[in-house]
């Protein structure tokens, strides 16, 4: 089995979702671009980044 293969789709699934929760957040654009270069450029280590000190999404009470 091809571990290589699988770890980099999970890294790639977690790095989407964190690039949604930036756009989705109320900081400023600046901000966004800035976390977005971020977790791009670096993707484990800027995953971990956001996941520790990046802006949230708003969170919708219903």
């Amino acid at each position: 089995m091809e571990y290589a293969g699988f770890g980099g789709f999970i890294v790639l699934i977690l790095n989407i979702w964190a690039i949604i929760s930036i756009i989705g957040s109320s900081n400023s654009t600046g901000s966004k671009v800035l976390w977005t270069v971020l977790v791009l450029v670096l993707p484990i280590l800027g995953f971990i980044i956001w996941l520790i000190a990046g802006p949230r999404a708003n969170k919708r009470v219903a």
